[in-house]
């Protein structure tokens, strides 16, 4: 055997440092990780909206996988596991922070096509039904959001991402409760039998999937395979457009070709916003970030501290609250595709001066009528998933995707297998004009907050108009009030509808309610309640996750 030279010495010696750093670094995580309170992670975790979604991102993760591959895997989970929530056929808001602390915002939200239907919004209808049809069908964005985003941080492959869906899609699994319960709901059922979503959710008798039976998506797994192998373009230039146009024009829709080869991911800054010694990164307009750091500013100048809830106080807080969501109502019109209205025309929003003086005009004793508010009464709707990821090296991602109103559209595309979206509809009493390429309005608004002594809450909503009040009071009750991450998510909720009416979840203090009538305040009843917050907190290096029970969720972490 020669004789090892100077350079070899050298080698083995930076080989056992190597190891010897490495093996230090396991150490410290298993320390760290065997520190942390029972239900608490010491490495890494992942919300979204249904346990095995949630495994399979902790699962890229542990693979060595990034924030975002953990992130856009659960997604796709999410796209068979919640199909009327989101999928292939929608569009997404990524808000990412990279390993040193620069956070990016990702929108891949649906758009408007080229050749849309002149006075769109004219079929605008009313708020307690369903908006289908293939005039509201905007251009998916979904994957090419996906493909830009694993581009940019993504450490696993490309079709690693998609096995574990691709498996459940062929192979079939039971149908989930919450996708059940929705099934079973009358309107929903009708819906379905009614339309061709039948052939994913309806038996051979043409009876609606119900408990015990097995949801599969045979040609979506197909799908899914292609585009695997081959990326985004296999949607975005390839045959699986060319199919989904053709089933989009069967069903009367106007999306083509072209529409899917431009579509471009919109990569800017995330706008941040300062909140006491926390500051909080929210995407742009036209998500609804800024009307949720508008709330959180306003609420910020009362000082809250956990007392605020006690006795007498507790009433005149969520007065203060609802009152700050019947002023972000009458901002919602400055909620516009900053590209096609006048550039950052909702910047005051994040202003601490414009909540400061919001804030003046909130009296202690009365609530007041519309135009105090300049409010134009509107319409609500309800969807959405949302995915938090929080990963070892500090990365972390906020990302909220969807198909706009329960199964969008209720278009399936049979020779795709993908759901498509009725996304346009967001622009009904929010917009007078409709312009092509246009990104609809949204209350969307995946954050991460980070404070100055290195907590981080990676946290957004899902449950359309309601994504605002449910992720302000979450962040209002666990930054500002002391509640644990999960009590803060599952504390029920005062939803201030588009009318300034106040809908209260089941479980409310009847007390606050009564004494919120005696200020003034209108109360109707809601029967359904869709808020759901999914959220992962880093506190002294030990991680909370919590996927709300709302939708019978669990996170997962190691």
């Amino acid at each position: 055997m020669a004789a090892s030279g100077p350079w070899q010495v050298r080698c083995l010696l930076c080989l056992g440092v190597l190891t010897g750093a490495a093996l230090v670094g396991l150490l410290v995580s298993f320390l760290v990780s065997k520190g942390c309170a029972g239900g608490t992670h010491g490495r890494a975790a992942v919300s979204a909206d249904s346990q095995r979604c949630s495994e399979v991102g902790r699962d890229m993760l542990q693979r060595g996988g990034s924030a975002a591959d953990g992130a856009i895997a659960a997604l796709l989970c999410t796209s068979v596991v919640n199909p009327q929530s989101m999928g292939l056929g929608g569009g997404s808001i990524f808000t990412v922070k990279d390993k040193f602390g620069k956070v990016k915002v990702y929108s891949s939200r649906e758009t408007v096509p080229k050749s849309f239907k002149a006075n769109l919004l004219n079929d605008c209808r009313p708020p307690s039904t369903l908006t289908l049809g293939s005039q509201w069908v905007g251009v998916p964005g979904e994957l090419k959001g996906y493909e830009e985003v694993h581009k940019r941080y993504g450490r696993l492959p490309w079709a690693t991402l998609f096995q574990p869906t691709i498996k459940l899609a062929k192979e079939g699994f039971p149908l989930p409760s919450y996708l059940e319960a929705f099934l079973s709901v009358p309107l929903v059922g009708n819906l379905v039998r009614n339309s061709s979503l039948c052939e994913l959710f309806c038996n051979k008798n043409k009876t609606v999937l119900g408990k015990g039976d097995t949801l599969r998506f045979p040609r979506l797994a197909e799908t899914m395979e292609t585009i695997a192998e081959q990326g985004a373009d296999a949607f975005y230039k390839g045959k699986i457009g060319l199919d989904l146009i053709q089933d989009i024009r069967a069903a009367g829709g106007r999306i083509t070709a072209e529409d899917l080869r431009s579509f471009q991911v919109r990569v800017e800054d995330a706008w941040t916003v300062p909140l006491g010694e926390t500051v909080m990164h929210i995407p742009p307009p036209p998500s609804g970030g800024a009307l949720l750091a508008f709330i959180l500013n306003i609420m910020k100048g009362f000082n809250l501290t956990a007392n605020a809830l006690d006795g007498g106080h507790r009433i005149q807080t969520y007065h203060r609250f609802i009152e700050a969501a019947k002023f972000a109502n009458g901002q919602k019109r400055a909620i516009s595709d900053p590209i096609f209205n006048g550039g950052m025309n909702a910047a005051h929003l994040i202003s601490s001066s414009f909540a400061d003086g919001i804030r003046s005009k909130i009296s202690s004793d009365r609530t007041y009528d519309h135009s105090y508010y300049k409010v134009k009464p509107s319409s609500d709707r309800f969807g959405t998933t949302h995915v938090s990821v929080l990963a070892e090296d500090g990365s972390a991602v906020s990302v909220t995707s969807t198909i706009n109103q329960i199964f969008g559209a209720a278009i399936y595309s049979p020779r795709t297998g993908i759901i498509l979206n009725n996304e346009l509809v967001d622009f009904c009493d929010r917009a007078d004009t409709v312009r092509a390429g246009e990104q609809p309005p949204s209350s969307m608004a995946p954050a991460i907050l980070e404070s100055a002594s290195g907590e981080v809450l990676v946290v957004g909503g899902s449950g359309g108009s309601m994504i605002t009040t449910a992720m302000a009071l979450s962040i209002i009750n666990h930054l500002w009030l002391g509640m644990s991450l999960k009590d803060a998510i599952a504390a029920p909720i005062v939803f201030v509808d588009a009318k300034n009416n106040l809908r209260f979840e089941p479980g409310f203090d009847k007390s606050v309610i009564e004494g919120l009538k005696a200020l003034g305040h209108r109360v109707e009843e809601m029967k359904y309640f869709l808020n759901v917050v999914n959220a992962v907190a880093k506190d002294g290096g030990c991680i909370t996750a919590v996927s709300d029970s709302r939708k019978r969720g669990q996170a997962a972490g190691y």
